[in-house]
């Protein structure tokens, strides 16, 4: 880990406004799309850039901003791995997003989230929070290979159910699915029902499948000799140096995504997820005398 003042915190994208308070990640995902040489790093992934002043920035940019909007973060790197733990750079932030009336929409696969759940409430009724939780793989002993540092997704979904219950809605990252691993209905369908039986608003699927860059490929494949003899051999076969990987069962898993979803009215396209996610609710945007006294 390591300590650098930024020169900046907010970026604006097609109308997104994100923010990532961390550069790297220690959750050791073995498909992590941060990790490729795209984003030139010009460090190891695992030493962690601590952007120290992220605080200070973010408060200058949200007193500087005339029209309130969402906040996004973790879309990077999670804001709850580790060394968020001392830090606490996260929580300040989102203290800084509650007494500016901002809202925020932060993705994460860990539990360390529930720390902040008073902030996230807070957040929420001031203004508006979406937490969005990533879960690939339902079974513990696979999630625990593919996914080694950060809680399983049995935990997440508690987390998701602990938020349902404060009223704070969720959105879940189903993705990526890893062709020949955890590309199965079994997979998918155990996903989904938690997903309806907690009562999540929306789940964000990439085409089942992943995606491989330079950077990213080489430490996937290390992963795959590693813990899946002969899986890599299918992947160079199949797919050869392409982005995009589809499952070979991508076409029934999204129909099973589909009915779950329809039959408990959840979003199920990323266009509806990110619309609502950014979505920033104007009676919001000024809190009656009334609200001010009852808190």
């Amino acid at each position: 880990m390591h300590f650098v003042d930024a020169k900046g915190i907010l970026t604006v994208s097609g109308g997104y406004t994100g923010m990532n308070i961390y550069r790297g990640c220690t959750h050791g995902c073995i498909y992590c799309d941060s990790r490729s040489k795209c984003y030139h790093f010009t460090h190891p992934f695992e030493d962690i850039e601590v952007k120290q002043n992220a605080p200070e920035l973010l408060e200058k940019a949200l007193r500087s901003k005339r029209k309130k909007c969402m906040i996004g973060t973790g879309a990077m790197s999670d804001p709850y791995m580790h060394c968020e733990e001392n830090l606490k750079l996260t929580r300040r932030c989102l203290e800084i997003i509650s007494e500016n009336g901002f809202g925020v929409a932060i993705q994460t696969k860990s539990d360390r989230i529930l720390r902040d759940i008073d902030l996230l409430s807070e957040i929420n009724r001031k203004a508006k929070c979406v937490v969005q939780m990533t879960l690939t793989t339902f079974d513990d002993e696979l999630c625990g290979i593919v996914e080694p540092n950060v809680c399983n997704t049995k935990r997440r979904i508690e987390v998701l159910e602990k938020m349902q219950e404060k009223g704070i809605p969720t959105v879940v990252w189903l993705t990526p699915i890893l062709p020949f691993i955890n590309d199965t209905e079994e997979n998918i369908t155990s996903i989904l029902n938690e997903c309806a039986r907690v009562g999540v608003k929306g789940v964000i699927d990439f085409g089942m499948g992943l995606t491989l860059r330079d950077g990213d490929r080489e430490y996937f494949y290390e992963a795959l000799d590693k813990y899946f003899p002969g899986i890599k051999s299918k992947y160079i076969k199949q797919y050869g140096n392409a982005y995009e990987l589809p499952s070979p069962n991508a076409g029934n898993l999204k129909k099973t995504l589909e009915r779950i979803c329809r039959d408990n009215k959840i979003m199920s396209t990323p266009d509806e997820c990110f619309k609502f996610m950014q979505e920033f609710p104007e009676k919001y945007h000024q809190m009656s005398i009334f609200d001010l006294y009852s808190e």
